[in-house]
């Protein structure tokens, strides 16, 4: 069994004029949501043995954020095939984990993870899974167990859902502004 969890960047800003969508930045509430993610993983004791993360600025600060708020390093490896990659193309990276790595984190951008999420979790008719169907907000954090014992065989449908945080599940006020 093996185990990959997912977190997607945090809210990036729209009003910061750059000349490519790869150098955006987090704005303040994303800058606020990644540190209180951080939090939340270390009240909860979360550990991953290999993190793949997008090159993108709005990660690499997300990625702050969460380990200023974790109280440690997180320490990914960057791989470019991330930014703005397709499921399938996800699923691609996952296939090249070492199988000595048991738990997975994987640091990236929607729709890509939200279709990875909802492809691998397919057949499972949990709670959880309908709160991913509806959105998978910024900032967002998932643990999906999948039934495999190698990276090489993952596939789309047969993992279940375990975990779904959203930044408003744990601070309301990082939530959707009405």
């Amino acid at each position: 069994m093996k185990t990959l969890s997912l977190l997607r960047h945090a809210k990036s800003s729209w009003d910061d004029p750059v000349e490519r969508d790869f150098d955006r930045p987090l704005n303040g509430r994303g800058h606020r949501a990644a540190r209180r993610m951080g939090e939340w993983l270390k009240d909860s004791g979360v550990r991953f043995d290999a993190m793949i993360a997008s090159p993108a600025l709005r990660i690499k600060q997300t990625i702050e954020g969460v380990e200023a708020g974790l109280g440690a390093r997180l320490r990914p490896d960057f791989d470019k095939r991330i930014y703005m990659a397709s499921a399938a193309s996800l699923f691609d990276v996952i296939r090249e984990t070492p199988d000595s790595v048991d738990h997975l984190l994987l640091i990236g951008h929607n729709p890509g993870l939200e279709d990875l999420l909802l492809l691998a979790t397919e057949g499972d008719s949990s709670d959880l899974r309908r709160e991913a169907e509806l959105k998978y907000p910024t900032a967002t954090f998932a643990t999906i167990a999948l039934p495999v014992g190698r990276w090489a065989e993952i596939e789309e449908g047969g993992a279940q859902l375990q975990a779904f945080v959203r930044p408003r599940d744990l601070d309301p006020t990082l939530g959707p502004e009405d």
